[in-house]
């Protein structure tokens, strides 16, 4: 699905669906971290006004559904509560920056790359937002949001990898979604050897 190189351990879904609180609450943080990331890096590019109004584009996505998932807390009494460490997105974060540069990628390199890390994250949240769906199929409510949510993170990850091929080319973008991605499936990989966590990420 979406590039993605390793399929989420089933324990996943089974641990979500019976810790939906926490679930939610990770997932209303989530989306907030997403539309910060996403100003961060229009903040680091202002002298692209393209990259920028999509990535402030993006951004206000996230922030409309961090509202929606507040407004879901909200209704079914549960507190936000502080953000969760999510290791899985700084491990990829962080194993992607140690990864040799690409020359046959150019001279912006290093946004390319923090652009697809994005768009494997959204990929992965995609895949997450069916399984959650599939799981919580006697919540009508949750089963709704999570389908509709499913084909935004989709859209996000193809956003995510044109915006990278607008400062490079298809084929050089491409390949270097190959290596990460090859990344990004070991650390979901590894993680499965741990007990799951009833968080978006896991």
């Amino acid at each position: 699905m979406l590039g993605l190189l390793a399929a989420t351990d089933a324990r996943w879904a089974t641990e979500a669906a019976a810790d939906l609180d926490g679930v939610l609450r990770d997932h209303a943080h989530c989306e907030m971290k997403a539309a910060s990331h996403a100003l961060s890096l229009a903040a680091r590019h202002p002298d692209d006004l393209v990259i920028v109004r999509k990535l402030v584009a993006l951004a206000q996505e996230e922030l409309e559904h961090f509202r929606r998932v507040i407004e879901i807390l909200s209704a079914r009494g549960i507190a936000l509560g502080a953000p969760p460490v999510d290791a899985y997105a700084a491990a990829l974060r962080d194993r992607v920056a140690k990864l040799p540069p690409d020359r046959n990628v150019g001279e912006r390199a290093l946004l390319v790359d923090r652009l697809l890390v994005c768009a494997l994250i959204e990929a992965r949240s995609c895949e997450r937002f069916k399984l959650l769906g599939e799981a919580l199929h006697a919540d009508h409510e949750l089963v709704a949001f999570y389908k509709e949510l499913f084909a935004a993170e989709a859209r996000h990850f193809r956003e995510f990898v044109d915006l990278a091929a607008s400062v490079s080319t298809i084929e050089a973008v491409d390949a270097r979604l190959a290596v990460i991605a090859s990344v990004e499936a070991e650390i979901v990989r590894a993680s499965s050897a741990s007990p799951a966590r009833a968080t978006i990420h896991g």
